[in-house]
């Protein structure tokens, strides 16, 4: 759950591309360069998870993957608040929520 505001500061959705524009092995487009060694360049684009400094969350401390996000998603419907600044969104007084 996230509020309008915040909704800016979210990624890009990844949507089709043409072949091309997300090739690693063609030289246009910004792929792959004339006469470069994968084996020193790959490790930079890789994502490596356990290297990630993820934030707890603010109420149950379980760890965020989502950046900028102060709150897990399952605290976040809980609540009723936006998962980034916390902002209230829902009211869930009347809502019949388990406690696990």
């Amino acid at each position: 759950m996230v509020c309008e505001k915040c909704e800016k500061k979210l990624g890009k959705v990844i949507t089709p591309d043409p072949w091309k524009a997300g090739a690693r092995n063609t030289t246009e487009g910004g792929g792959r360069k004339i006469n470069e060694n994968k084996a020193l360049t790959s490790s930079k684009v890789r994502y490596n998870p356990i290297a990630g400094n993820f934030a707890p969350c603010r109420i149950c401390r379980q760890k965020i993957h989502q950046a900028g996000s102060h709150y897990c998603q399952q605290c976040a419907y809980k609540k009723g608040i936006c998962a980034m600044c916390g902002k209230k969104l829902l009211d869930v007084k009347s809502y019949r929520q388990s406690s696990a």
